[in-house]
């Protein structure tokens, strides 16, 4: 096992990227303060890249003193987690020090192998994590050279189970007992209590990501708790005071 992943062991891998073109939170300066204080907080290590790529891993990477698990979204549909050797490489260039890819078995968009993928990462002498969404997605993974494998993918792939809100712990399980890489718990972990039970349930360490670092997606829970209020009506000119003038 690499020695960078002795860093990670028991330890809660914070997610900081946003999902959306229009988040108010897309900069690279912003998400680096943000990584800041997940570390702050106890961060054992950053996820980060998303939409934002290799810019917001190069900012993360300069910003932080822990481990950065870089990546970059290209793309909405099939593979687009860091899909092809090329953005592997940037990602590289930008500091990351494990470079996550999608690690199922559906084509990529430049027709190369996953295995290829992973050759580029540990050429550049990082750490491969494979992304997945099902046990035969971690086989595979894990025999085209992945030194660690996350859950990030169950619930989003056609060939696994549909999310149902919560984290996907029987595939946490399944592969904890059977691989011979660590195991990363993600996916839905949404509470304090999901991220524990990913580790009594044999997970290496844990990403949270939306529940810590969407703030849009925190106030729509706390939003959707309160009674349903009427329509505000606009404001009139006529109805403004000296105060709001």
């Amino acid at each position: 096992m690499h020695p960078l992943l002795e860093r990670l062991r028991g330890g809660l891998i914070v997610s900081v990227q946003v999902h959306r073109p229009d988040d108010p939170l897309r900069n690279p300066d912003a998400m680096a303060r943000m990584a800041g204080a997940a570390v702050a907080g106890g961060a054992a290590a950053i996820r980060c890249g998303g939409i934002g790529g290799p810019d917001d891993v190069r900012a993360i990477s300069a910003a932080v003193d822990v481990p950065v698990i870089g990546l970059w979204k290209d793309g909405r549909e099939g593979v687009y987690i860091t899909p092809t050797a090329r953005h592997v490489h940037e990602v590289a260039d930008a500091g990351a020090h494990i470079i996550a890819v999608d690690g199922t078995r559906r084509p990529r968009p430049d027709g190369r192998s996953l295995a290829d993928s992973i050759a580029a990462v540990h050429d550049r002498g990082l750490v491969a994590m494979a992304d997945v969404g099902t046990r035969g997605d971690a086989l595979a993974a894990v025999a085209a050279g992945a030194d660690v494998v996350a859950t990030t993918l169950s619930g989003y792939t056609p060939d696994s189970p549909p999310g149902d809100g919560g984290p996907d712990l029987d595939l946490v399980r399944v592969l904890a007992s059977e691989l011979p890489v660590p195991v990363v718990a993600e996916g839905r972990y949404h509470q304090p209590e999901h991220a524990a039970a990913a580790i009594a349930a044999g997970a290496y360490a844990v990403v949270v990501g939306t529940a810590i670092t969407s703030p849009g997606w925190l106030t729509a829970q706390f939003r959707k708790a309160l009674p349903a209020l009427p329509a505000a009506a606009p404001v009139r000119d006529a109805d403004r005071t000296e105060a709001d003038a």
